[in-house]
Parts: structure tokens; C-alpha cells; sequence
């Protein structure tokens, strides 16, 4: 059975889906073409989504990750690679301006990608720049000038988080092993430092997408289960 929507501040998941109104403040830029961003902290199970939805024929996905990224842009994924597997892996070594210089590229080619998406299908971008600017602010990686660069991009019809426990979260992280330094406080991704970081994350975005149309879907049994719920969340909207 679908889950009801309801209007309410989200401090925990629960069993139902949430919608939370704009709070107003930021302006809305319009981007010319309308998108949904899939939101959520690490192992919500966003990318599993993605690609069953990249797999059909309603939805154009956009998105940095591996198995999802444009084929066209390989220099895209050149840049993830090296950032996941050396400038994260290896703290301290790059100073935090030019790891969020690296960053930077995925932000500007998920702009890019939505501005270049064909029509006839809608869109749906993998976490937009909210995710990353939330990690640096928690991570003391902030540089305020660039953030208001991204935070003027255009804007989604609206955004859906998928939630997660941060306990599943770790369990689904192969307790750490899987974790890489951008999801979890300080230099080794103990359980109680990992945690505690999800839970500020989830916090963090929800802030940030605090003006915009915001459903959240809770914590999910498998990715069909997901998959319906975020079809359900973005089923009246028109992308196309």
C-alpha cells in the first residue's frame, strides 16, 4: 500500500513519507529545464536507484558515479578517481582548496549535463552539488566564495531523500571497510565517528534544501522497494 504524505518537520526517519514545504529565504532560479534531485547521506542506497532508473526509458540520469557517468566525459572520471584514490585516501597531503578544487569539476559537470539533458524524458540528478558542499562544511573544507557560485546554479523542481539509519548505514559500509574519508569524522572511520557524521549530514542537507519542494522517503527494505517509492514521490511531476 502507498504510504501516506504528509506536511511535518523530519527529525528521525519514520515509515512514511514526509513532504516539507519551502521555508522561503533563497530565491529559486529557474534552470529552463525542470529536474528532481535523489538526495540522501552515503549507503542510503541512492546509486542502486539511479541505475534501475538509467535502465528505463521515463529518465535521463545524471551523474558523476561510476556505472552512471556519461561515456562522453571521461575526463570526469578521471578526476573522481584520482580524488577517491589518492587526494581522499591520503589526508593532509593536498591542501582542502585543491581537493575542493577536484571537486568542483563534478558540481560544474552535473550543471552541465542537465542544461545539456534531451527532451521527451525527465530528469534526475545524482545529489547535485548539496552533498558535496555539505560534506566540506562538516569537514572544515568551506570556501564560502565558491559555495554561493554553486548555491546560484539553477535550481531542481524539487529534491527526494532517501533516508537511512546511521547504524544500517555502517552495517552497509562493511563496518568502515568500505568508508572512504569523506564520510566519517576524523582519520579512521571508527563506528561512533562515522555515525555521528551521517547523522550530521542528513541535518546538513535537509538545511540546505531547506527552500525547495523536499520529500523524504524512509529507509527501504531492498531497491525495488526504492525504486517505487521514489516513482511515487516524483510521479506528478512534468519534466518533460
Amino acid at each position: 500500500m502507498t504510504p501516506p504524505v504528509t506536511r511535518a518537520p523530519v527529525p528521525a526517519p519514520t515509515p512514511a513519507f514526509r513532504r516539507l514545504p519551502p521555508s522561503g529565504g533563497r530565491p529559486v532560479k529557474g534552470s529552463g529545464r525542470p529536474f528532481t534531485v535523489l538526495l540522501g547521506a552515503d549507503y542510503a542506497g541512492k546509486s542502486s536507484v539511479l541505475r534501475r532508473l538509467a535502465d528505463g526509458d521515463d529518465w535521463t540520469v545524471v551523474s558523476y558515479d561510476r556505472g552512471l557517468l556519461d561515456p562522453g566525459s571521461p575526463l570526469v572520471g578521471r578526476v573522481r578517481d584520482e580524488l577517491l584514490g589518492e587526494a581522499l585516501a591520503e589526508p593532509g597531503r593536498y591542501s582542502p582548496d585543491l581537493v575542493l578544487t577536484l571537486m568542483q569539476v563534478a558540481v560544474v559537470h552535473l550543471r552541465d549535463r542537465v542544461a545539456a539533458a534531451p527532451p521527451g524524458r525527465r530528469v534526475i540528478v545524482d545529489s547535485y552539488y548539496f552533498k558535496i558542499l555539505a560534506k566540506c562544511r562538516l569537514l572544515s573544507m568551506g570556501n564560502e566564495t565558491l559555495f554561493s557560485w554553486w548555491r546560484s546554479f539553477p535550481r531542481p523542481e524539487n529534491v527526494v531523500l532517501l533516508d537511512v539509519l546511521p547504524h544500517e548505514a555502517w552495517r552497509r559500509s562493511g563496518q568502515g571497510e568500505y568508508a572512504n574519508g569523506m564520510e566519517h569524522y576524523g582519520d579512521e572511520p571508527a563506528e561512533g565517528a562515522f555515525r555521528t557524521f551521517q547523522t550530521d549530514l542528513r541535518e546538513t542537507l535537509l538545511n540546505e534544501v531547506k527552500d525547495l519542494d523536499v520529500t523524504v522517503v524512509p529507509q527501504q527494505d531492498g531497491v525495488d522497494e526504492a525504486v517505487g517509492a521514489v516513482e511515487r514521490a516524483t510521479r506528478n511531476l512534468q519534466h518533460a
